[in-house]
């Protein structure tokens, strides 16, 4: 197999991880949806004096999520809520339905997102691409408020 024509990394750089800075996000959703967390991500970032290291977000429920995803089109918020409906309809006779019609589909979206993300950071800020935002995802259709956890750990200034 022919190795790749066009590749290139940086120098690698090396931090003392002796910080950990935690905090709780509380976010009031208005029900079922993406809201957008990176700017309150990026200030957890700053006010954290993070230079190098990694912010871990962590979402403490089992019906809303997390993801990274595009934030320049809002259509693809749309075609991904689309697709997770199609995935984890309502009335596909779940028997778990303790908090109504839409309790299960919003475990399964859980699952098939995620509960947690790792963002590096670099020079103080978070490492995302130019088009990705961090996005809570909430699966009922009623409002709920969630906690998401933050934590960096590395070198602070």
């Amino acid at each position: 197999m022919a190795a790749p024509k066009s590749l290139s990394r940086t120098t690698p750089s090396a931090v003392a991880a002796t910080t950990i800075v935690s905090s709780l996000l509380t976010v009031q959703t208005s029900g079922a949806g993406f809201t957008d967390l990176t700017a309150e991500v990026a200030k957890f970032v700053r006010d954290a004096r993070a230079r190098e290291g990694a912010v871990t977000l962590f979402i403490r429920h089992t019906s809303a999520s997390l993801t990274i995803q595009e934030n320049a089109d809002p259509t693809v918020l749309v075609d991904l809520t689309t697709a997770l409906n199609r995935l984890a309809p309502e009335n596909a006779g779940w028997r778990h339905d303790t908090e109504g019609p839409d309790d299960m589909p919003a475990h399964i979206k859980t699952m098939l997102t995620a509960t947690s993300l790792h963002i590096p950071v670099l020079q103080g800020a978070l490492a995302l691409g130019t088009w990705q935002a961090i996005y809570l995802i909430e699966h009922r259709a009623q409002p709920h408020r969630r906690e998401i956890v933050l934590q960096f750990i590395g070198m602070t200034d």
